[in-house]
């Protein structure tokens, strides 16, 4: 899909915490939008952004994955980030490249560890926030419990914008609360929606819902709030308006439901979305020059080039490609970029958007858009692409340090060089994965954030490199040293048999400075 404008664009990460249906939520909004033909699911390992060996084989998001949803003449990118905390780094990434994050919450569960993670590091790059009630269709799935459950939370601020129709299994559609209009969805359909009449036992519960909504949207703004007291309410315009300027502003945090596993919701999610998510054009990012000045970008076509790489794809056939935003000007195809990191030009070839990992080629991205490119020979991932006459970098993650090392070595002898290289690969694609020699045990290390990544990386080199190795906990270089002054005292006799011996030895041992070697001074006399 070729985007012109940086209006008709939507960047969201969808993140939270693990088993929280966000691959199953990216795959049934793909189908709503006509991506696919069928609700593809995790559990037969065919979803667009679920495309590694190891993420099918153990139903879990690894990295992160980018795909996108054409919905009303919008395009919606989608940044599809893991839920487990040791891949959370993968997530910081995607967050870092989206203009909104969209948190998928368990109906069931609640607030988790990681949904509080997600919810920190969007509060620190002054993120908006979307929160999604995912799998509203489960037994004990409670709106109002998990909605008093985020409010704790994260405030009052939070406000639904939909409500639910049906609970458990009887969920079968959300009202729109904005327009005050229903819409039902048959169970383990194409997940686009009927329009349809508020159910009558549930009309009060929406219009006392929509007032709040109305009289928190007019809170929010001076002007809005002198209307709501002249007129007792907001005019349909101005309450779209007042609600998508409160969302960026961080001042409400809308809520919205579904069920992805039966297409349930997902329509009317892409709704909102188009509706009151940012566009690129409404954030600032500060980029600095080559002096460390700082300098603002805007999402303009136009404007000075600045792309950001925020993730690297490896793959044995296809090779590296790297993920990208345009964060300011007009990337095009069969063109050459300055990496200002590396300090070399590098040689675009065609440019893609992707879905998952299969890409479709594009002439050019324009500001706000995100895409791929393949085989760039110097770029790694966190890296800013840009004019040569006029360098400059983006703003990047901080990288945690690792957490666990393991010593690794070949199964099999000569793969020593195989290991080294399949390695490399590995960590252009995992930023948190390390490897190193020891330069006293003489050891090659493996350092990740947890035995499960370790084991992971492990799994790709013998998958994707055909290369064993063998772990085992690395060996201790211990290093002991004298602490303190002491003394010592020894003697030995010998009287039976023959001549006899007699010695008697005194010993005093201190500590030195630190850095000097071992002294010894032999004070015998007499």
């Amino acid at each position: 899909m070729q985007v012109d404008s940086p209006e008709k664009i939507r960047n969201l990460a969808l993140a939270g915490h693990n088993d929280t249906g966000k691959t199953t939520l990216a795959s049934a909004l793909a189908y709503a939008g006509g991506v696919t033909t069928r609700l593809n699911r995790v559990e037969d390992g065919n979803t667009l952004t679920d495309f590694d060996k190891e993420e099918i084989e153990r139903g879990i998001s690894i990295g992160l994955a980018t795909s996108f949803v054409p919905w009303k003449g919008t395009k919606v990118n989608l940044i599809d980030c893991p839920g487990y905390g040791i891949f959370f780094t993968e997530t910081r990434a995607g967050l870092a490249a989206a203009d909104a994050v969209l948190i998928a919450i368990n109906g069931v569960s609640g607030v988790e560890v990681n949904t509080e993670k997600v919810w920190t590091t969007a509060e620190e790059i002054e993120l908006p926030v979307i929160l999604h009630l995912t799998k509203m269709d489960r037994e004990r799935a409670d709106f109002e419990r998990t909605l008093e459950n985020l409010r704790a939370r994260f405030g009052r601020g939070v406000l639904p914008i939909q409500l639910p129709i049906g609970s458990e299994a009887g969920f079968s559609g959300v009202i729109d609360l904005v327009h005050l209009k229903a819409y039902k969805f048959a169970k383990d359909g194409n997940g686009k929606a009927e329009p349809a009449e508020v159910p009558d036992e549930l009309r009060e519960a929406a219009e006392a819902a929509r007032a709040q909504l109305v009289e928190t949207v007019a809170e929010t703004d001076d002007e809005m709030m002198m209307g709501f007291f002249e007129q007792g309410t907001l005019s349909q315009e101005n309450l779209e308006r007042g609600l998508k300027n409160a969302i960026f502003h961080r001042n409400i945090f809308p809520v919205t439901m579904s069920s992805g596993l039966h297409g349930i919701g997902p329509a009317a999610l892409l709704d909102s979305i188009v509706d009151f998510a940012p566009n690129p054009t409404s954030r600032e990012i500060v980029a600095t020059n080559v002096g460390g000045d700082p300098l603002p970008l805007h999402a303009d076509p136009a404007g000075q080039l600045a792309v950001l790489v925020f993730k690297t794809l490896s793959d044995p056939f296809t090779g590296k490609i790297s993920i990208l935003r345009v964060v300011s000007g007009t990337l095009q195809s069969d063109t050459t970029v300055w990496n200002l990191r590396a300090e070399e030009n590098e040689r675009l070839g065609h440019l893609s958007v992707l879905q998952g990992k299969t890409g479709t080629h594009v002439a050019k991205l324009v500001a706000g858009d995100i895409g791929g490119v393949a085989k760039l020979r110097s770029t790694v991932t966190g890296d800013t692409l840009c004019e040569k006459g006029k360098p400059i970098k983006l703003p990047w993650i901080p990288l945690p340090e690792p957490a666990m090392s393991f010593a690794i070595e070949p199964k099999s002898k000569g793969d020593e060089e195989k290991i080294g290289e399949a390695l490399a690969r590995l960590m252009d694609e995992d930023l948190t994965l390390k490897a190193s020699r020891d330069p006293e045990t003489h050891e090659v290390l493996l350092s990740g954030t947890g035995q499960l990544h370790i084991e992971i990386a492990v799994s790709k080199l013998k998958n994707r490199y055909h290369v064993e190795v063998i772990l085992h906990p690395p060996k201790v270089p211990y290093r002991e040293t004298i602490q303190r002054a002491a003394d010592g005292h020894g003697r030995h006799k010998k009287q039976s048999g023959g001549r006899g011996q007699f010695a008697d030895c005194k010993i005093k041992i201190e500590p030195m400075e630190r850095g000097l070697d071992f002294q010894f001074v032999d004070e015998i006399f007499g």
